[in-house]
C-alpha cells in the first residue's frame, strides 16, 4: 500500500482550536467482516487489533469525568469485539447517548442474532453504511451479496421500530464510489427513501453522505490510477470556508484501539496524535487529568474532504449547497 501522509502533511489549511468535547468516538479494533476499498481503515477479516479491557474500563471512566454526552462506538465492525456489548450497557446506564456505526451485514453474522434486539433496547442510534440503494452498485463496492444482506438487516431494524419510532434512530451512509464529492444530501436522501420505501419496503431517519478521504486504502489506489492529485484539487477547488465551524473535529476525539487520542478517526489513520498539554502521544487516561478544550487541532491537506463543497463529517453534510 502507498504511504499517503508524505503527499499530505504540507498543507495551507487553515488553524483549527477545540471547542468543548461533547462526542468521544472510539474505535474498538480493525477487524470487520467485509473488506471495502473506500475503507479509510483498512478493516478487515484478518485484522486482529482490538482494545482490550483496561482501556475499555478507560473510556467509561472519561465519559464519566469529562460529562460527555455522546459515545460514537466504531470499527471495524465495532459489534464483533467482546466487550461491545458491556461498553454499551454501561453507557446506557450512565445517561449517555451512543452511536453503533454498523455495516449491516454483521447483524446476520453467525453468534450475533440478538444483536439488533440488543441495540435496540439500549436506544443506540444504528449509523448504517449503505453506499447505494441498487444492488450492482453496493456488490460491485463492498462484494456479492452484500446488498441483500443490507436488505434483511435493514428490515428487520424496522420490524424492532428503528427507523419508525422516536427513540431508535437509523440513519444511512452513502459515500461515493469513486474521486468525486458526494451529491447534495437532502435531494439523495429523498431518492433513497423513494427507492428503499418502493421496492423494498424499507424506511429510515436521516441519510448521511460523506467525501472519501485520499488516505489509506482509498488514497493508495489513487495514486496507483493517477488520480490523487486531481481528486485533491477537486477537494481544494471546492473548499469553503463557512464549513470550519462545522467540522467533527472541534467537538470530538478519536480513541484508537490502543486507547491513543486523535483530533480525527481520518488523523488517526495517518498516525497524527492529537495534541494534549504538550504530550507527544496522548492517551485515553490523559483525559482524567486534562481538557482539551483550546487546544491546536493538528491539519493536514486531507483536510479539505471535510470542508469541500457542502462539507463533511461523521453526521453527514455540515452546510447545504
Amino acid at each position: 500500500m502507498r504511504a499517503t501522509l508524505p503527499l499530505l502533511q504540507h498543507t495551507d489549511f487553515p488553524h483549527l482550536r477545540r471547542a468543548r468535547l461533547s462526542t468521544l468516538q472510539v474505535n474498538l479494533g480493525y477487524r470487520c467482516n467485509q473488506h471495502c476499498l473506500h475503507c479509510h481503515v483498512n478493516a478487515g477479516p484478518t485484522r486482529t487489533e482490538m482494545m482490550d479491557a483496561d482501556n475499555v474500563d478507560r473510556v467509561r471512566a472519561v465519559l464519566e469525568k469529562r460529562g460527555i454526552g455522546l459515545l460514537d462506538i466504531t470499527g471495524g465492525a465495532p459489534e464483533l469485539h467482546p466487550h461491545f456489548r458491556t461498553l454499551v450497557d454501561s453507557a446506557h446506564a450512565m445517561g449517555v447517548s451512543v452511536i453503533d456505526r454498523c455495516n449491516l451485514t454483521v447483524l446476520l453474522e453467525p453468534g450475533q442474532e440478538g444483536l439488533a434486539d440488543f441495540l435496540a433496547a439500549r436506544q443506540v442510534r444504528v449509523v448504517a453504511s449503505l453506499p447505494c440503494y441498487t444492488e450492482a452498485n453496493v456488490d460491485d463496492q463492498r462484494g456479492k451479496g452484500v446488498f441483500g444482506k443490507s436488505i434483511a438487516a435493514l428490515r428487520r431494524l424496522n420490524a424492532l421500530g428503528y427507523g419508525r419510532v422516536p427513540e431508535l434512530a437509523l440513519d444511512l451512509v452513502y459515500n461515493p464510489a469513486g474521486p468525486t464529492l458526494p451529491p447534495e444530501q437532502t435531494r439523495l436522501e429523498a431518492d433513497y427513501k423513494r427507492e428503499l420505501a418502493e421496492h423494498h419496503g424499507i424506511v429510515f431517519n436521516q441519510l448521511l453522505t460523506l467525501a472519501n478521504m485520499p488516505i489509506q486504502r482509498f488514497g493508495s489506489t489513487l495514486i496507483s490510477r493517477g488520480q490523487f492529485e486531481p481528486y485533491m484539487r477537486l477537494l481544494k477547488d471546492s473548499y469553503r470556508a463557512d464549513n470550519l465551524d462545522r467540522v467533527m473535529c472541534r467537538n470530538l476525539i478519536s480513541v484508537d484501539w490502543q486507547g491513543y487520542l486523535y483530533d480525527c478517526d481520518f488523523n488517526q489513520m495517518l498516525g497524527l496524535p492529537a495534541r494534549l498539554d504538550g504530550r507527544p502521544r496522548p492517551h485515553l487516561r490523559d483525559l482524567l487529568t486534562h481538557n482539551p478544550e483550546g487546544e491546536t487541532i493538528r491539519v493536514a491537506d486531507h483536510c479539505y474532504g471535510c470542508t469541500a463543497g457542502q462539507g463533511s463529517s461523521c453526521g453527514g453534510a455540515l452546510t447545504q449547497t
